[in-house]
């Protein structure tokens, strides 16, 4: 059956075109019941053969039919086990897709989930369910109204089963007001999603998962508005072409829950900072949301105030305005930044938070608050009869609405992830909290991985270079199983060497498009915990097929130089391989074999050579303007019954370490300058940009304040300021000008070459520079792989591989994965380093400080690569007398003068008190300060230092 509609469309030169619309309606749409004898042969059946019937509302056979807004609101409702037999109307599948992406993520899953017993049902498409909308009509009062036609006929279609034995129903389930009533007008039985749960038999958690979509409930608190009204889009999207408001990212400050900045994101990348201060101001936006904000007019801007200030507990009574006065108190007008206030919500970007329930004090009270492990994000009022149960545990919820009268936006619970402390619960919650995808690969991904066993053909080694006589060997740290890269040195005849870097061929079996191809490229990157590893391909990849270990034929594609004793590159050639590794080394086995004069077999001959031109290549890099920066890595020592971790040392970097990086930067340096050539428009390439100078104002301040100069006019300069920056007497001072340095830096950045110009890697030096060397774990090589393929003729080439705003937009996934994988990793070793700390009790160690504070110090533990921050005031004690000066910079407390480097001795322990937040704790113990004790016990009352941060870094 065919619906047509014609209209006519006046185009730009004036000429009219009839367009004809045509809608196909069907007659033999299947309803999804197997048992229903109207519909015969349902190959494609979902609902179960018993319907539901659990309901105390509704005890007869059902099936559910969601409208709209239930999906959009309650899917943690119609994700949950209990909940089978519903059907999804195409009209509902429509309007969610395009109101939210990941709810209809979320729904497809759950409908290609045989367990559940969900089926869609194409309803626009069925003769007795399309209907038309109506003159006057709106979208959503039609698409109710086809949703109640829908209900109507699936009831009147069963009533006409002659298999009915039982009377079955279809229910509509819809928090509209008015949906609700027309339907039940129509003789329809609905239900909102409240009542339906509440009278569930034998689900009452359920309940707790019910979001609460009403912004006008009762609040605890009094009634009276706290927050000015949020415009309507229509309202800012005026405001944005007038100027009159900016859009931008909002950013809540991590140690202070009465600031944040707005990132507002200008022409040709040029970015502001508005500065927001005051709850009012804040005005009910959450960290990550697109909000709009106004600018005060200069006279009201402000400045940071550099005060912890972070909301542990509930706020009192006019708590907020004693708050608010003691920022206005330190704030400084001489270097105050653009100041304004939110008035509108653009986009919200909430997520499923993780954290622990603050227990009401009101006995029997359902409603409680939940503090999220996050400190940028408000805490969240939901209400839950589980409070005792969950009171210890991690867990998940989600926000619904944040009402203008609220102090604390309102959520509801989603589930427990475990016991606060537990190992496997923290590495969850660290996984959850960075975004980082670590479910099991599923079987769609799994299905296209090659069959075992697996091995090299005749045909292969006719498409490929067969080098399997080199001595080829790879250098990786110890118990590294996915080795992605691999070496070899030779003499040739003409007295020349040829190097070779062979890495993993990878995309040999990650073909572009397929279900593999699309998980590697949405987890971008593995990320590498304390304890454990989540890759980014399947483990038979990982660490078998593509990992090039000793002894074993593996595929690979091969960088091979000429180069001249004096490592200079004569030619370079890029092919397809196939490799025999002869040796797989730590870095200490390869330099043992380096420094061992009776060790003359062809693969040490090979590294001898490889550690000599890596000398020079290293040189040249340096005297070009590299940087050769610093930041404490550290190694946990496991115990191997409990896992638990019994020594902690900052890692030692061997020759070795650097001879693998030099040819690893070379073999990236080669690739980029060939897909460029080749594709200038579309090829995949990394910058780091160059630092704004303000950035380098610390770095300056520190230098100076030792009587040394450092110059950041260029990187050769900044380079040679920091090699000559050296004072007798402080051996480590120097490491900590590299340290300082690394912090001035820029984040370097995937980017797509036709959508850029500058293309420069500040840090290395060079005028371009890629990612070919680490495939198994950076999904960027893979395209990089791709790319080289075509342009040696190895591979075909396919439309996204060739499409610049594809490639740009998988460059912007890339970088948020790789920034939430360090991120993850930081927050691993800080978890592993409170174990440790934990488990030695108190200690003394020497520090140096890295940073002055207004009220602390930042000092780092070269030991441990540990950093912690010292604080002076002690609550329920009198301050002591502080004067910080800014300039130099310095903080005197008391008697005691505290400067950048200076050498300090702390107590670090693990302040348990708040079981959510425990972090390591720093106390000062030399210099002794008049007046301010070394605690030797944690109470329940002391106060919270900011979480350290540890930089784990893995080869680049």
């Amino acid at each position: 059956m065919l619906k047509t509609k014609t209209f006519v469309k006046k185009t730009r030169s004036g000429a009219v075109l009839k367009i004809v619309r045509e809608h196909y309606l069907r007659d033999d749409i299947l309803c999804g019941w197997r048992l229903c004898e109207e519909c015969e042969a349902q190959a494609s059946a979902s609902l179960s053969d018993e319907p539901c019937s659990s309901s105390e509302l509704c005890p007869q056979p059902h099936f559910l039919l969601p409208d709209t807004n239930v999906v959009l609101h309650q899917i943690d409702i119609l994700e949950d086990p209990a909940i089978q037999n519903v059907i999804i109307l195409q009209t509902v599948l429509q309007e969610v897709r395009h109101r939210s992406a990941p709810v209809y993520k979320r729904i497809k899953d759950v409908i290609n989930n045989p367990e559940k017993h969900f089926y869609t049902f194409t309803n626009e498409h069925h003769k007795d369910t399309y209907i038309e909308q109506e003159q006057g009509e709106g979208a959503n009062d039609r698409n109710d109204r086809a949703i109640r036609v829908a209900v109507k006929w699936y009831n009147g279609h069963f009533k006409k089963s002659q298999n009915s034995n039982v009377h079955v129903q279809v229910i509509l389930m819809t928090n509209d007001k008015k949906n609700k009533e027309r339907a039940v007008e129509d003789g329809l039985v609905a239900f909102t999603c409240e009542e339906y749960i509440k009278n569930l038999a034998g689900n009452p958690d359920l309940i707790d998962r019910l979001a609460c979509i009403s912004d006008n409930s009762k609040e605890i608190e009094s009634g009276k508005l706290l927050f000015a009204e949020h415009l309507p889009l229509s309202k800012i999207q005026q405001g944005l072409k007038s100027n009159s408001y900016l859009q931008g990212t909002f950013r809540a400050n991590r140690d202070n829950y009465l600031e944040a900045t707005v990132w507002v994101h200008g022409e040709e990348g040029k970015s502001k900072e508005i500065f927001i201060q005051g709850l009012k101001n804040l005005n009910r936006a959450i960290h990550e949301d697109v909000v709009a904000v106004e600018l005060l007019p200069q006279e009201m801007w402000i400045a940071p105030s550099a005060v912890v200030l972070q909301d542990e507990g509930q706020v009192e009574e006019g708590g907020e305005d004693q708050q608010e006065h003691l920022l206005k108190k330190v704030t400084t007008k001489n270097v105050s930044k653009p100041t304004g206030k939110v008035v509108g919500i653009i986009k919200r970007n909430w997520r499923p938070y993780c954290g622990m329930i603050s227990k009401s004090e009101i006995k029997e009270s359902t409603r409680h608050l939940f503090t999220p492990a996050d400190r940028r994000i408000p805490r969240i009022r939901i209400e839950t009869r589980q409070a005792a149960t969950l009171e210890k545990h991690r867990i998940i919820v989600v926000i619904d609405g944040w009402p203008r009268n609220s102090r604390y936006p309102n959520g509801h619970f989603v589930k427990t992830l475990g016991n606060a402390g537990d190992k496997e619960t923290e590495t969850e919650v660290l996984l959850l909290e960075h975004d980082v995808p670590h479910q099991p690969f599923s079987q769609a991904v799994l299905s296209f991985l090659p069959k075992m066993p697996w091995g090299i053909t005749e045909q292969d080694l006719k498409e490929r270079k067969d080098l399997r006589q080199l001595h080829i060997c790879s250098v990786d740290p110890p118990g590294c199983t996915d080795i992605d890269d691999a070496l070899h040195c030779r003499e040739l005849e003409n007295g020349n060497l040829e190097v070779g870097v062979h890495i993993a061929d990878v995309s040999h079996f990650i073909r572009p498009g397929n279900a593999l191809d699309q998980e590697s490229a949405n987890r971008g990157t593995t990320v590498y915990l304390c304890e454990k590893r989540i890759d980014m391909v399947p483990e038979l990849l990982s660490s078998n097929l593509c990992s090039l270990r000793s002894n074993v034929e593996r595929f690979a594609f091969s960088c091979i130089w000429e180069m001249t004793h004096s490592a200079e590159i004569l030619n370079t050639k890029f092919t397809k391989s196939v490799i025999n590794s002869k040796a797989s080394l730590t870095y200490a086995e390869a330099q043992m074999r380096i420094d061992d004069e009776n060790m003359n077999d062809e693969v040490t001959k090979g590294l001898r050579r490889l550690n000599k031109l890596a000398k020079i290549l290293k040189k040249k890099r340096i005297d070009n303007g590299a940087l050769t920066l610093s930041s404490p890595e550290v190694r946990f020592h496991m115990d191997s019954e409990t896992h638990d971790p019994i020594d902690l040392q900052t890692k030692e970097l061997k020759e070795t370490n650097s001879m693998v990086e030099e040819f690893m930067l070379q073999a990236n340096i080669s690739v980029a300058q060939k897909i460029y050539e080749e594709f200038p428009e579309c090829a995949l390439l990394r910058k780091h940009p160059a630092p704004p100078p303000s950035n380098y104002d610390i770095l300056i301040k520190a230098a100076n304040s030792k009587n040394l100069e450092v110059k950041t006019d260029s990187a050769k300069a900044l380079a040679e300021s920091l090699d000559k920056a050296e004072v007798p007497g402080s051996p480590y001072l120097n490491t900590l000008l590299r340290i300082l340095t690394t912090r001035c830096m820029m984040q370097a950045v995937y980017f797509c070459s036709g959508m850029d110009t500058d293309f420069h890697h500040f840090g290395l030096a060079s005028s371009i520079y890629t990612h070919f060397t680490s495939p198994i774990r950076r999904y960027s090589d893979i395209i990089v792989h791709r790319l080289l393929a075509v342009a040696i003729k190895a591979d075909s080439t396919y439309p996204d591989l060739m499409d610049k705003h594809k490639q740009q937009a998988l460059c912007n996934n890339l970088n948020y994965r790789h920034k939430m994988a360090q991120y993850s990793q930081r927050a691993s070793v800080a978890f592993h380093s409170q174990l440790f700390f934990k488990n030695k009790g108190i200690i003394d160690e020497v520090g140096y400080i890295l940073f002055v504070k207004k009220n602390a110090i930042v000092v780092l533990i070269p030991k441990f690569g540990l950093e912690g921050t010292v604080f002076f005031e002690e609550k329920g004690k009198q301050a002591p007398k502080m004067y910080y000066n800014e300039e130099i910079p310095s903080l005197t407390v008391e008697e005691a003068s505290f400067k950048l480097f200076d050498k300090v001795t702390v107590t670090i322990m693990v302040d348990a008190s708040n079981i959510q937040h425990q972090k390591i704790r720093m106390s000062l113990v030399d210099p002794v300060i008049p007046g301010i004790s070394v605690p030797r016990t944690i109470s329940q009352q002391s106060t919270a230092n900011d979480e350290p941060e540890v930089k784990k870094a893995r080869r680049s």
